[in-house]
């Protein structure tokens, strides 16, 4: 691993794993990115002079410039983050999920396939569906998925299993969890309920509230990633996560207590169709290679709340921009229902 192409790395969990490569390995970091509405320069300001990190702005659907930076940047691995990953946004718009998340990645694999790279491949505890009580998802169990969204990234993972299947092609996957943390976009449950708190505004909870997540932290998925790339097992799967859960209506709590906010913001709202109510991964094959996370669902949603209060310079243009536009959509009519309730 010398030179990485890093695509949707403006994001926001790929900008967190640039810069722990970054901070710590000595690679040369080229970012592929669309910068479609949650990718963001500002993810990365304080990275941008780093020689060894360079920027080029385009579409991984673009077989031609993938293999032009390939081939010119001496490219020995791609990892790839590029997709559209909200499940509110594939509700409204599925088309362009399909496009990004599936065909984008069949390009990469193509290009991966000619010069003979390793492709490390990100995908989502989604993919699995809902999880009943008892039982924990595991790499080998079948994926389910129930979301414009978590289909197209089930197709993906299917599509990227086939290549080494097929052709021998190096390849790794990793299926985080509910990632919460720093450069989250505000459209994302934890920056969403923090902002709108901040600004006293009411936090649209998805009906009864009672969804179980594990709720893991950016840093935790980006050194589990690293862990795969260093040790794991070409051609597998590996689940990141805490392997603990809460309640969607516990992970608002620690929201509002954080922020010392009161319980009254709290507004239930019609919930989203085909909303999991359950997911849960167990994760001991990653922890077989060496790996722990640093932070416990608690502490991670804690923490990224706290980045949320002490950096409104990164989301405020955010809010104050395009963003109403989405957010009048998705929960306008959900909270005056509310209201007449």
């Amino acid at each position: 691993m010398k030179n990485v192409l890093v695509t949707g790395g403006c994001g926001f969990i790929g900008s967190n794993f640039v810069r722990l490569l970054l901070d710590t390995t000595a690679v040369q970091v080229v970012i592929l990115d669309k910068m479609t509405y949650a990718a963001r320069k500002e993810n990365l300001q304080d990275c941008w002079e780093n020689p060894r990190l360079s920027l080029v702005v385009g579409d991984i659907g673009n077989q031609e410039l993938v293999r032009h930076l390939v081939q010119s940047h001496n490219i020995d691995l791609i990892v790839n983050f590029a997709a559209e990953t909200h499940v509110d946004q594939s509700i409204l718009g599925p088309l362009v999920f399909t496009d990004t998340n599936v065909r984008g990645t069949q390009v990469l694999l193509e290009v991966a396939r000619e010069f003979g790279l390793r492709f490390h491949h990100i995908s989502t505890d989604e993919v699995y569906g809902h999880i009943p009580e008892g039982h924990q998802s595991i790499e080998s169990d079948p994926l389910e998925p129930r979301s414009p969204y978590s289909a197209s990234k089930a197709a993906a993972d299917q599509l990227v299993q086939a290549y080494f299947i097929t052709y021998d092609l190096p390849i790794t996957i990793t299926r985080g969890a509910n990632n919460v943390g720093p450069y989250q976009f505000p459209e994302k449950v934890i920056p969403l309920f923090t902002t709108n708190a901040l600004q006293d505004q009411p936090l649209p909870v998805y009906g009864d509230g009672l969804q179980m997540r594990d709720y893991a932290h950016v840093y935790d998925h980006c050194t589990g990633i690293l862990k795969v790339l260093e040790k794991g097992q070409i051609g597998e799967v590996y689940n990141v996560g805490t392997g603990l859960e809460m309640t969607n209506l516990e992970m608002t709590q620690i929201v509002l207590d954080t922020l010392g906010k009161p319980q009254t913001l709290i507004r239930h709202v019609t919930d989203r169709p085909g909303h999991d109510r359950r997911y849960s991964m167990n994760v001991d094959k990653l922890r077989a290679l060496g790996w722990e996370p640093r932070y416990q669902p608690k502490e991670a949603v804690a923490e990224t709340v706290r980045w949320y209060r002490d950096n409104d310079w990164w989301w405020l243009p955010i809010r104050q921009g395009s963003f109403q536009a989405y957010y009048q959509k998705q929960y306008g009519e959900r909270l005056k229902e509310s209201q007449q309730a």
